[in-house]
């Protein structure tokens, strides 16, 4: 007869319900809908988190803690329909497994070379910054267990206590770091590199404590533990992999890698994982040393990370949280004495972290800020604190109170980090003034530098065929192109991964190595070989909400006169515009509010069709419609930049209003910028218009280079009385290849409502599919000082520049 007190074990599917069967309870129903529940929670916090800017740790970690016995999980029925006591062993299985391959994943994105070359300010920062808390750990457990921790046995405690509150969790660091635009800051430098040594450290500490922690009183097993365990790590240097080596180099570039590769790969994680597991220092430590060992140059481990990093991070890990949250219980900590335990544990943690950081900072000669700041990112826990406490409590050296009192110090310290850092520190960008800020200039010969920006491969083909189009004939004032990719850091470790190349003087880093063959950069590159003009590949990678910084910081360290902005609509097959999502109309925005040069932002609608124009084969209409002001002659000068091509014909319609009146024809006109506070905006009515005289002259400027260049430049003067002689004249441009039209002319509003004010009077109209379906449009913003306030980058003039990466 079986043990009553021992539940049956369940069987693993359901007949359905139709047969009079509960699908919960059975273990594969009920883990589809633990995870089905667990990964729309945790995701829904993540969504409310988002705007504190806190990683997706601490959203994980909170809804760990709501489901289980702390909040929800008090309610016994939920507890014991959702998360039964019998299904815990399989959930914690499956939560184990993906957390072998996130280690995994963490020690790829740990280079050991990087660590071997960690200078000495950032090692002394690492070794004070493990040492200090885990003095302070040592004296925390005294009074721990003097108090709610009585009977733990001394030892294994007093060394979980010490990794606890001196561990630094690496990739929730690099996260931040990263969401703060501080990775390639000194201080994001320092962090990194101290945390990297931090996260060795902290292992091999947890590997002795888990050596200590054995149930056997026999001194020599710890021993035994620790002196396996190190064979372990030299079988594995040794002989595993040469073996991971071989296989990394037979997978070449632009060539798939073999599926038997990635198989073996995978299995050796999960070998190495029992091994480490028979030792007694936990399965975890195999799937890290592997990720340790692993090489990490070419495609190999790039393709390791995109096949298993979306499942395990996106749906195991959660499991892990939930399963460290159904332990987790709040309610434990009652009394003055247990919530003065959390206050000491806390200040602890922090004070030992913070203090000691700092101190040796300032010894290092960190400035005082900076120094703040590193010891308050040095203070992050997360994940790796998590698995440290769920390895004590399973090794019943934590009971409940203090594995909870733990939990809370690890949520706390890492949910400071973030608005602590923002508030203390915030880099100053800087960089070199810079004159030529537009394309209209007194001397055109100089060199004409843009920076285009693209999204997707849709964007390329359009933005290679005006590249080329603007390229025109001079022989000294050529053009240079900074090609920028825009993307988003999202939560992948393959991001953080990618955003560690990034160069010394900012975000965005340069594609200089030969063996990065991104597809996109590829067009780029071999544009250049075919032309005279020079494109430099460049990605940028950032959060939506602020990549615009990157972008107008670029621009600025890149001397740009112009930002081209793909438009955040494409348009469909039947021709209307789709919408690509508010977060790229939001850049756009944010870009015009704060460019440090002129913005052209480009409607495509195929400029040239789907693929790259040879040279000899471009043949374009080019129209400016001119009614005047900064951004009308910006987009005229640009025209006769590229009617310098021999295949562009370049029509320019001057827009003429009967004498005494204007052609905003009564209506008033503000201009529209997405950020008011922070940047002044020009006002315009139809009484505006005190630049005419530089109107006229860059007009005379025209009407000269016409009489000079008949075959490629023309004009007309359109006489218009009314609005709808606008419309129709420009109706009759809308079966040309390209319109260059200013942002802001002293027009009357073309149409009633627009979801684009942004573009302007004009280029709202130009950009829906009402105009036209065949005709690109790209809407022109001309600098202007006066309104650049509050610049992104602060300008010095002694500031030393850094060269431009020289092209291979």
């Amino acid at each position: 007869m079986g043990n009553p007190s021992c539940p049956a074990p369940m069987k693993a599917t359901s007949n359905g319900a139709f047969q009079h069967e509960n699908p919960l309870d059975y273990a594969l129903p009920l883990l589809i809908l633990q995870i089905c529940l667990v990964v729309a929670f945790t995701r829904f916090l993540a969504f409310l988190c988002r705007p504190l800017k806190q990683p997706r740790v601490i959203a994980e970690i909170i809804g760990g803690i709501l489901l289980g016995p702390s909040a929800i999980g008090r309610s016994e029925k939920f507890l014991n329909t959702v998360f039964p006591k019998k299904s815990i062993t399989v959930l914690e299985t499956l939560a184990n497994i993906g957390l072998l391959f996130f280690l995994f994943l963490v020690g790829l994105e740990l280079d050991m070379r990087a660590i071997g070359r960690t200078g000495h300010k950032a090692l002394g920062i690492a070794l004070c910054g493990i040492t200090l808390p885990f003095v302070f750990g040592i004296g925390t457990s005294f009074a721990l267990r003097a108090t709610v921790a009585k009977g733990a046995d001394p030892i294994p405690f007093l060394v979980f206590m010490g990794v606890a509150l001196s561990i630094t969790a690496f990739p929730v660091l690099a996260r931040i770091l990263a969401e703060l635009k501080l990775l390639t800051t000194d201080v994001g430098r320092i962090a990194m590199s101290a945390a990297a040594v931090n996260d060795i450290a902290a292992w091999i500490l947890l590997a002795l404590a888990i050596a200590l922690s054995g149930s056997n009183s026999s001194p020599l097993v710890p021993l035994w533990v620790l002196l396996c365990g190190s064979a372990f790590v030299i079988f594995a240097v040794f002989v595993i992999r040469p073996l991971l080596v071989a296989m990394a180099s037979r997978s070449l570039q632009g060539e798939p890698v073999k599926e038997v590769y990635i198989c073996i790969t995978l299995a050796l994680v999960l070998a190495c994982s029992f091994l480490t597991d028979i030792i007694g220092i936990h399965a975890l430590f195999g799937a890290f040393v592997i990720g340790i060992i692993m090489p990490k140059e070419g495609p190999f481990s790039g393709v390791l990370i995109e096949k298993i990093e979306d499942l395990v991070s996106g749906i195991f890990l959660p499991l892990y949280f939930v399963s460290s949250g159904l332990k987790t219980n709040v309610a434990t900590i009652r009394g003055g004495m247990s919530w003065a335990m959390l206050a000491l544990v806390i200040f602890n943690a922090c004070f030992g972290k913070v203090v000691g950081t700092i101190v040796v900072s300032l010894l290092c000669k960190v400035p005082s800020k900076e120094a703040v700041a590193l010891g308050f990112l040095m203070n992050t826990k997360g994940l790796v604190e998590l698995i440290v406490l769920n390895i004590g409590k399973d090794r019943k050296v934590l009971n409940d109170q203090s594995f909870a009192i733990c939990v809370l110090m690890a949520l706390f310290t890492t949910f400071i980090t973030t608005p602590i850092v923002m508030a203390v520190y915030k880099p100053a960008r800087r960089g070199a003034p810079y004159k030529h800020r537009t394309i209209q200039r007194r001397d055109p010969d100089t060199e004409l530098r843009m920076l285009a920006c693209f999204h997707s491969t849709r964007n390329i083909p359009t933005l290679i065929n005006l590249i080329e189009s603007s390229r025109g004939i001079r022989k000294r004032g050529k053009l240079c192109i900074y090609a920028m990719h825009l993307m988003e850091l999202s939560e992948r470790s393959s991001a953080i991964t990618m955003a560690h190349k990034a160069r010394r003087n900012g975000m965005p880093f340069w594609n200089k190595k030969q063996e990065d063959k991104d597809h996109m950069i590829i067009a780029f590159q071999a544009y250049e070989k075919l032309s005279s003009v020079n494109v430099r590949s460049m990605t940028a990678i950032s959060s939506l909400d602020d990549i615009h910084e990157d972008i107008c910081t670029s621009a600025h360290q890149k001397r740009a006169a112009m930002i081209v902005l793909p438009f955040h609509k494409h348009q469909r097959v039947d021709g209307s515009m789709e919408s690509l999502g508010h977060s790229l109309h939001a850049i756009n925005q944010l870009v015009l509010s704060h460019a440090p040069c002129s913005v052209g932002i480009l409607v495509d609608r195929g400029l040239g069709g789907t693929s790259q124009v040879q040279a000899s084969d471009v043949s374009y209409k080019v129209v400016v419609p001119f009614f005047g002001g900064g951004d009308d002659r910006e987009a005229l000068c640009y025209g006769m930049r590229m009617a310098e091509h021999p295949g562009i014909l370049l029509n320019v319609v001057k827009f003429v209003p009967p004498p005494g009146t204007s052609l905003a024809f009564g209506a008033k006109l503000v201009g529209v910028s997405s950020n008011k506070d922070r940047k002044a905006l020009e006002v315009v009515d139809g009484s505006y218009y005190d630049d005419k005289q530089q109107d006229d002259q860059l007009w005379n400027e025209f009407l000269s280079a016409c009489t000079n260049n008949q075959e490629s430049m023309t004009y007309e003067q359109k006489l218009v009385a009314s609005k709808g002689d606008i419309e129709a004249a420009l109706k009759e441009m809308n079966t040309s290849n390209l319109i260059l039209v200013g942002r802001m002319p002293s027009v009357a509003p073309l149409v009633t409502k627009s979801d684009c004010p942004e573009l302007g009077p004009v280029g709202s109209y130009m950009a829906s599919s009402v105009f036209s379906t065949v005709t690109s449009v790209m809407v022109i913003q001309q600098y202007n000082p006066s309104t650049d306030i509050h610049p992104l980058v602060m300008e010095e003039s002694d500031y030393i520049e850094i060269p431009d990466t020289p092209r291979s």
